[in-house]
């Protein structure tokens, strides 16, 4: 049955970046192909960006099944992107320094020309940002698997060991398993979520960039990093999580995805691919 389960489970978390099960995906729903479209838009408006950046086209071939997300079906938990961080913890640095990882690898592709490996960082990079400032991703989902799995996630070490916990009785695999998959299980609230996000902005365009050149200039000087945990902050500080958790999905959270959460992770991506093509000479 939990079998089941994980693969619809699995269907729903993919159409958060699109499908990862062919390579045109996201048009339909995918939030990060979104994202991507609409910051790509904006990047063309900042003053001083030219030619020389990927275009929308090819960024898109680095998600859905070339994307992080395309990785976690197809392997078991070793060496995995894991794109969560812990808002009330001010160490927990990881996911940053995989952006900042990014941003240097996008800095020297662009400087070289490397048009490939740029529309690969440039994918990668935006991925993570978007994921770093996902609500759901803010839950400590790596404590809980090590409860439940009773090891680190990184040693689950195949595909059914990832999706099927084994407990100490039946009863007890029944119960851990539920607590995971099951109607209000930890997972299935994470998808559900995110599904929720993706249907409250199908149909929104996002005409109008946030990104004023006062932003900008508040952003140049602290950085990236700066940029990307206050936004962290920001995000968790609207509490939509923990709202889903206890009402289920409702018309402001609706709102606050449309208003607030998304213009937010938009101007952040933005941000990160401009501040890559300005380092790089361009």
């Amino acid at each position: 049955m939990f079998t089941y389960i994980a693969g619809f489970v699995a269907i729903l978390d993919r159409m958060y970046s699109g499908t990862t099960f062919r390579k045109q995906s996201g048009g339909f729903i995918g939030v990060h192909q979104k994202i991507d479209r609409v910051a790509r838009r904006y990047l063309r408006t900042i003053p001083g960006v030219g030619p020389g950046f990927p275009e929308i086209k090819d960024i898109l071939h680095f998600e859905g099944n070339n994307g992080p997300d395309g990785i976690k079906r197809k392997s078991p938990s070793q060496d995995e992107p894991w794109h969560y961080i812990d808002p009330t913890r001010s160490d927990d640095h990881a996911l940053a320094g995989m952006i900042l990882d990014h941003q240097h690898n996008l800095v020297d592709a662009l400087r070289t020309g490397n048009y490939y490996r740029a529309s690969f960082e440039a994918a990668w990079i935006a991925h993570a940002i978007v994921d770093g400032l996902t609500p759901a991703h803010h839950y400590p989902l790596s404590d809980k698997i090590e409860e439940l799995w009773g090891k680190p996630k990184e040693e689950r070490l195949s595909i059914k060991e990832k999706n099927y916990i084994k407990g100490e009785s039946a009863r007890d695999t029944l119960g851990k398993n539920w607590q995971y998959w099951g109607a209000k299980g930890v997972f299935v609230t994470h998808v559900m979520f995110e599904l929720g996000v993706a249907t409250s902005i199908k149909t929104t365009r996002f005409r109008s960039s946030t990104m004023s050149l006062q932003w900008l200039r508040y952003a140049d000087e602290a950085g990236l990093e700066r940029v990307f945990l206050d936004a962290v902050e920001h995000v968790y500080a609207l509490d939509m999580y923990h709202t889903y958790w206890q009402q289920g999905w409702t018309a402001k959270l609706a709102r606050q995805t449309r208003v607030q959460l998304i213009p937010e992770i938009i101007r952040v991506v933005t941000y990160a691919w401009y501040a890559a093509y300005k380092e790089a000479g361009l």
